[in-house]
């Protein structure tokens, strides 16, 4: 069974001021979504499942139609699209949206949103990051390996120092495991940069501590987790219990770190850290594209990818 690649791709893009998600940044127009399913096709998936608001869906399924209409997977079957939309109001039966509330609820509710549609191991992404192939088929290669477990999911861990920004500093989760590999933590970082010291520092959310100094090996989360089905039904339940604790406050969100973090210390799953020499790069702020576009096109004058990615 081939894995899918769920591609979280319903943020406004407020900051950036736009939809990064469709924004063109390679040498032919080429968004970052399209290197993350070129790579992803490699490694083996066979099907995407875009989450996008209701307000862009059509343009998105409009683009995608257009654009991938002729891509095969690896064994040579067409690669199979499917939207589904996360809005404020899809909460279960029971609860009441707060009408002063703006935002929709957050990573984790986000991927509840697929579980119509996902009957398979999946990937999580975020459409306006950028991975690497090794990421691709490292987080493929561990959902073929677990097609028949049931709570044991895994996050694909980067080094910090492959993750920082040349525009300034980043807020990064650094994640902490066990001797068998097991996440056990992960504790958001702000402010974190490169200095002239050729030290790694960043503000400690936890313990309060600012300019902590980092290891630049230390292994981070970029939101690139693997799961297997089963992930749906226990997320749903924690889902009901936040929003039974937090359903009347505003700006509350049910993230992907929360629901995995409620998991592990209910003693219900496990997630393994497996990590990915890839670089990352994606795109927050306006000032960060021309870097991006830089990267990407460094990527294809050295052959890693052709342009057009697709014709």
């Amino acid at each position: 069974m081939k894995p899918t690649l769920l591609v979280l791709a319903a943020g406004m893009g407020s900051r950036y001021g736009g939809l990064k998600q469709m924004d063109g940044l390679g040498p032919s127009g080429e968004t970052i979504i399209d290197y993350s399913i070129h790579d992803a096709v490699e490694a083996g998936f066979g099907k995407v499942v875009y989450i996008v608001r209701e307000s862009f869906r059509e343009a998105m399924e409009a683009a995608v139609k257009e654009k991938y209409a002729g891509v095969t997977t690896v064994d040579g079957e067409p690669l199979r699209f499917v939207f589904v939309t996360q809005e404020l109001d899809k909460i279960p039966e029971g609860f009441t949206v707060n009408p002063e509330r703006q935002k929709p609820w957050g990573t984790a509710h986000a991927v509840l949103m697929a579980r119509e549609v996902i009957h398979e191991p999946f990937v999580v992404i975020n459409g306006d990051d950028f991975y690497g192939k090794a990421s691709f088929h490292i987080a493929a290669e561990w959902c073929r390996a677990h097609e028949e477990t049931k709570g044991q999911y895994c996050l694909v861990g980067f080094q910090l120092e492959n993750t920082l920004s040349e525009s300034g500093g980043v807020s990064r989760g650094i994640c902490s495991y066990d001797e068998e590999g097991h996440l056990t933590g992960i504790v958001e970082h702000l402010n974190i940069a490169l200095e002239e010291d050729g030290v790694v520092y960043g503000d400690n959310t936890v313990s309060g501590e600012t300019h902590v100094a980092l290891e630049k090996k230390a292994l981070c989360s970029m939101n690139m987790w693997g799961f297997t089905p089963d992930y749906f039904e226990m997320s749903g339940d924690i889902f009901v219990s936040f929003l039974t604790a937090f359903g009347n406050e505003l700006k509350k969100e049910y993230y992907i770190p929360y629901a995995v973090d409620s998991m592990i210390n209910a003693g219900k799953a496990s997630c393994d850290l497996v990590s990915t020499p890839s670089r990352w790069f994606g795109v927050t702020f306006k000032e960060d594209r021309p870097a991006v576009v830089a990267k990407l096109a460094s990527l294809v004058a050295d052959g890693v990818y052709p342009t057009p990615l697709y014709k």
